[in-house]
């Protein structure tokens, strides 16, 4: 089924039929590889995207529900001034380690941010539980939290 969608500011035309995962829309159809099949089930957080500015798991997030709203991903994230602070922070910190569930870690940041300017450590940890990382680099993450929170206060 053909139907558009709102996706990081632009209007996309996808043939993607009834309980497609938005992930898959973004992956295969778009070819926007940034945002990354981690679990399936809404689990990891290595899909998050934005859904309206609010993190989502686009695994768990269906194609024909996204009418009327503004899809983000991690391609297009840092055009919004908390998302580059966001990257400019991983990036200051070197807080990749294998990278593959980053961009879902990055968006995630974006969002606390973009709720709560100025989070302690429990309350990055706290938002950010839901975003697992094998390579356990969560000291640098709430570090990179920290550190984009800095850069935004200037």
């Amino acid at each position: 089924m053909t139907r558009e969608l709102k996706l990081n500011g632009k209007t996309v035309t996808v043939d993607a039929p009834d309980g497609t995962p938005l992930l898959w829309v973004i992956r295969d159809e778009l070819k926007l590889t940034g945002t990354k099949f981690g679990c399936g089930v809404a689990a990891c957080g290595a899909c998050t995207v934005h859904v309206d500015g609010q993190p989502t798991r686009s695994c768990q997030t269906y194609v024909e529900d996204l009418e009327g709203a503004e899809v983000t991903t991690i391609e297009a994230v840092g055009a919004d001034p908390i998302g580059a602070a966001v990257q400019q922070a991983w990036t200051e910190l070197d807080v990749v380690q294998c990278g593959y569930c980053q961009s879902g870690q990055i968006m995630s940041a974006v969002g606390l941010l973009s709720e709560n300017p100025k989070p302690t450590a429990d309350d990055i940890d706290s938002y950010m539980w839901g975003n697992a990382c094998r390579c356990a680099t969560y000291q640098r993450i709430r570090a990179g939290v920290q550190r984009a929170a800095e850069i935004l206060e200037g």
